[in-house]
């Protein structure tokens, strides 16, 4: 593992593998480990001739944790993947980020398009410019004194899951607070390089994949059938359709 400072916040990531860069951003209470490489991305990517770049979101994983819900926002969390970008010297990478992730690199994309060969969305559709996907609520959950006192079925999900991966609760909660803002369909109209949206077909969070492929010239879907949220993540047809979209995109 390796570490950068994007002003004072430490960012964990890790590099391995050789070939074009691709860059890869987790989802909310997930972290580089959980998201990427135990489900097998990292050896596929690289196994594919690509070299893997996967950072730790700030308030996740092994970087540092912040109490403001403001040090959240996405524009913010964008630039800690820019700044690693330029920490490695690299002008250029295909992205793909997973749910929060997906989110912040659409901010990212918009912001500097020039960063950005292709942008991969997972776990995220139609919810990036018609409202986030994850309720609030989940705040309230990682808060509570206990698991077993929280009753709200998402609120328990992901209560189990941060403790799962013995992540910061306070952190969480004030990231989940602070990382809920959209883009406007006229900013994801403009986005000019390749884009791949692909969600789950029993994804009740992420909104529609061909709604938002639509607004984006060259946008494709991908749908993962039969599965969830959760389960996407890991899923080969998940590996197959970013393998086979990166390749054309060379």
């Amino acid at each position: 593992m390796q570490f950068f400072k994007h002003g004072e916040v430490e960012i964990a990531f890790l590099d391995e593998g050789e070939g074009e860069p691709i860059v890869l951003v987790h989802g909310f209470a997930s972290t580089k480990e959980v998201n990427w490489v135990s489900p097998g991305w990292v050896t596929t990517l690289t196994g594919a001739g690509r070299r893997v770049i996967a950072l730790d979101n700030r308030g996740h994983g092994q970087s540092s944790k912040l109490y403001d819900p403001a040090g959240y926002h996405s524009a913010v969390m964008a630039e800690d993947v820019r700044a690693l970008l330029d920490h490695l010297h690299l002008d250029r990478a295909d992205l793909m980020g997973y749910s929060m992730g997906a989110r912040i690199c659409a901010f990212l994309t918009v912001r500097h398009p020039q960063r950005v060969r292709s942008l991969i969305l997972g776990g995220l559709g139609s919810r990036l410019v018609e409202g986030v996907g994850l309720p609030q609520t989940i705040a309230d959950a990682l808060e509570a004194p206990s698991l077993d006192q929280v009753r709200d079925p998402s609120g328990r999900m992901f209560r189990a899951f941060a403790e799962q991966n013995k992540s910061d609760l306070k952190a969480l909660a004030a990231c989940i607070r602070g990382s809920r803002q959209t883009l406007s369909r006229e900013q994801v109209a403009l986005l000019s390089m390749p884009v791949m949206v692909a969600v789950g077909t029993k994804d009740s969070v992420a909104g529609s994949a061909q709604a938002l492929a639509a607004l984006i010239r060259g946008g494709r879907a991908l749908d993962i059938p039969d599965r969830d949220h959760m389960l996407t993540v890991g899923d080969k047809r998940y590996k197959a359709g970013v393998i086979e979209f990166l390749n054309e995109r060379a």
